[in-house]
């Protein structure tokens, strides 16, 4: 039984919707059928409009063209939809219009999870040119905020707030913007790469036994809006060690593909064939076991990290995200993103 919700049989009076909306105690009622579709919704507001325009008829109260979301809503968009709206609560419906579940903005803990965020902030930012000449590329401005400071809010409002920076270039601008994180609600550590250290290196250099749960390893120029906690219930239910998240991509080749033997003789031609295949989206999650793979002080990346892992027997997963990712590798992505 989904909390909230009651079949519009049960509601013959207006006695009757009161008495339902009451003793949920969340000023919220969604309305089913016998086959669980969602009729409409009844809030406190609704009652008092009826009250106010002497309506007492069911059919009268009910708001029968409610705002609803898609069940597969990550749960941060969720929270920025209903903040926005200024509203408590919103029905989560599948693409039948069956209701799935009533969610409520209180359903979001203030306690935040104890999982770290590192952020690989340290690179050149070589491929974008002049645009990184005199800033690192973390904080190159999008609608007036660093690149950085989206990725931090896109974690803090998943309730992740413990982050570790990775940094090495020009990296007083970002200690000087950021600090201890306060002025954003988090804590923000950093961990200063003397050399380059590549996309994993830099973690040899955090102390030992720092994680205690998984942590999240990001670079520093993607956007996302990944569902974080899909992630870690991912990990978690699959018993991984390491997850690399990676999304589909496809590409249309201008040209035909042609196709012969080893004798030449022509096997086929391919009109602008399209393939589809996997990225990786520079999004990760670790355990220590993993960690521990590292030399210390080393330049190491990522994938090399991951493909250690695997040749260590270790549990290496890949989770796949449909979300909306950018990355800011090149200036034409970076002007791309502040139309987006």
């Amino acid at each position: 039984m989904i909390q909230f919700q009651t079949n519009i049989k049960n509601l013959k009076s207006f006695q009757d919707i009161i008495v339902k909306l009451d003793s949920f105690g969340v000023g919220f009622l969604a309305v089913v059928d016998d086959s669980n579709t969602l009729v409409g919704i009844v809030t406190d507001g609704d009652i008092r409009k009826a009250l106010l325009n002497r309506k007492k008829e069911v059919s009268e109260i009910i708001n029968y063209n409610p705002i609803t979301l898609p069940h597969t809503t990550p749960r941060h968009q969720i929270k920025s939809f209903l903040e926005e709206k200024r509203r408590l609560h919103v029905p989560l419906i599948d693409e039948n219009s069956k209701l799935v579940e009533v969610y409520l903005l209180n359903n979001f803990s203030s306690e935040y999870h104890p999982n770290y965020v590192v952020i690989m902030a340290g690179g050149l930012g070589s491929r974008l040119g002049d645009l990184t000449r005199n800033v690192p590329k973390p904080m190159l401005q999008i609608k007036g905020k660093p690149m950085v400071e989206y990725i931090i809010e896109s974690f803090k409002n998943q309730g992740f707030n413990k982050f570790i920076f990775c940094i090495n270039y020009k990296k007083e601008y970002i200690q000087d913007y950021f600090s201890d994180g306060n002025k954003l609600g988090v804590s923000i550590e950093y961990i200063e790469e003397q050399t380059r250290l590549g996309t994993a290196g830099a973690l040899s250099l955090i102390k030992k036994n720092k994680f205690e749960v998984p942590f999240f390893v990001v670079n520093g120029d993607v956007i996302s809006n990944i569902d974080y906690l899909d992630l870690i219930d991912f990990y978690t239910l699959s018993k991984a060690d390491a997850v690399m998240c990676v999304k589909e991509m496809s590409h249309t080749n201008p040209y035909a593909e042609v196709e012969y033997d080893e004798h030449f003789n022509l096997l086929d031609l391919k009109e602008k064939p399209t393939k589809k295949f996997d990225i990786n989206l520079g999004i990760y999650l670790l355990n220590e076991k993993v960690r521990q793979l590292l030399p210390e002080n080393e330049f190491f990346d990522m994938p090399s990290l991951f493909i250690k892992a695997k040749e260590s027997k270790l549990n290496v997963k890949v989770f796949r995200a449909n979300d909306d990712w950018m990355d800011i590798g090149l200036p034409t992505d970076y002007k791309a993103i502040q139309n987006d």
